[in-house]
C-alpha cells in the first residue's frame, strides 16, 4: 500500500477531531438503483472489513475514501436516444423538439441505471497530526479537494489548504536544472517538463534525458522555466515534483523498502501495516525537504 502521487494540504495542528462516530456515519453506502454515484469511507485493509474505518500508527491516521459508479457510455445512451426519435418520427411523421428530447434521454437513463455495471475506486489518505499535513493519494487538486470535502462531512468542520510556498517553486526547480546545488541527499532524475512562461508558448518534455547538457540548457537560455522535475532522494524515493507542489509518479526504492520490518504477526494486515509504517517515515521526510526549499507557510 505505498502511495503513488502526493496531493498535500495543511491543517491546525493544534486543533483535535473526533473520527470515530463521524466515519460510520459517513461510511460508503451502496450506490442506489437510481443513483450514478455513491461515495464514502471504507476500510483502508479492504471492502469486506465493516468495523474498522481508519488506523492509526503513532500520530498518523490512514483513512480510505470508496466510490461506486454507475457506466453508462454517453455514446451508448445518445444512440438509444437517437433511435426512440427515429421511432417517434416514422410513426409519427414529427422530430421531437429539444424539451421533449431531454424527457425522453431522463426516461432512458431511469431505465438503464439499475442495469448499469458498477465500478468501484478507492483513494488513500492520511493525517499527520505532528505535522499537520494531509497526505492524499491523487495528482488531481480536484480529487484531493474531493477528499478534504468527504473529511469535513465526518467531523463537520476541518479547516484545510493547500500547500502555499513563500518562493516560486518554478524558480527553485528551474534553478536546480540549471545547475544550482540541490539539497543534501536529492539528486536530478531523467525527467522534466519545461514551459514558456508566455501564454500559449512552447512546451518541452525530457523522458529518460539527462538534464544537465547542452540541449536542456538551450531551453533555459531562451527563457523556458522548468514545470515538472523528476528527482531522487537518496535512493530511498524517486518521484515528479510540480510547481504546484503536486508529488507524481512516487516510488519506494530498495534502500526503502529493505527497511520493512513485519511484526509477530502473520498475513496481509501485518504487510500493510510495515508499509504504512514506513510511509509515514520516508513522506514525512519528503515534505519536510520540500517545506524547508519551499518556505512552505503553515495553516494560519
Amino acid at each position: 500500500m505505498f502511495f503513488r502521487n502526493l496531493t498535500m494540504f495543511t491543517y491546525p495542528q493544534l486543533q483535535m477531531f473526533d473520527w470515530q462516530d463521524g466515519l460510520q456515519t459517513s461510511a460508503l453506502k451502496p450506490v442506489g438503483p437510481l443513483e450514478m454515484c455513491s461515495a464514502g469511507f471504507i476500510s483502508p485493509f479492504g471492502r469486506e472489513e465493516k468495523e474498522q474505518l481508519s488506523h492509526e500508527i503513532g500520530r498518523c491516521m490512514w483513512m480510505t475514501i470508496g466510490t461506486e459508479e454507475k457506466i453508462l457510455p454517453p455514446a451508448v445512451v445518445n444512440n438509444l436516444l437517437e433511435l426512440k426519435l427515429q421511432d417517434i418520427e416514422e410513426q409519427e411523421g414529427r422530430r421531437p423538439g429539444g424539451r421533449e428530447r431531454k424527457r425522453i434521454k431522463d426516461d432512458l437513463l431511469h431505465e438503464l441505471l439499475p442495469r448499469a455495471f458498477v465500478r468501484p475506486t478507492r483513494t488513500d489518505l492520511y493525517l499527520d497530526h505532528q505535522r499537520g499535513v494531509v497526505f492524499v493519494d491523487t495528482s488531481s487538486r480536484r480529487t484531493g479537494e474531493n477528499a478534504i470535502s468527504q473529511l469535513r462531512n465526518v467531523v463537520g468542520s476541518f479547516p484545510a489548504l493547500p500547500l502555499n510556498a513563500e518562493v516560486s517553486p518554478r524558480a527553485i526547480l528551474t534553478s536546480w536544472v540549471a545547475g544550482e546545488s540541490l539539497p543534501d541527499g536529492l539528486t536530478l532524475g531523467e525527467e522534466c517538463e519545461l514551459r514558456d512562461p508566455v501564454e500559449g508558448g512552447a512546451i518541452v518534455r525530457c523522458q529518460h534525458h539527462e538534464l544537465r547538457c547542452d540541449e536542456v540548457d538551450l531551453h533555459l537560455e531562451t527563457g523556458k522555466q522548468v514545470t515538472k522535475l523528476a528527482l531522487v532522494l537518496e535512493d530511498h524515493l524517486s518521484f515528479v515534483l510540480g510547481d504546484d507542489l503536486i508529488v507524481r509518479k512516487l516510488r519506494f526504492l530498495d534502500g526503502a523498502v529493505e527497511q520493512l520490518q513485519y511484526g509477530d504477526e502473520d498475513g496481509r494486515r501485518a504487510e500493510l501495516d510495515a508499509r504504512f509504517a514506513l510511509q509515514i517515515a520516508e513522506v514525512g521526510r519528503l515534505h519536510d525537504l520540500i517545506r524547508e526549499q519551499f518556505r512552505l507557510t503553515t495553516y494560519a
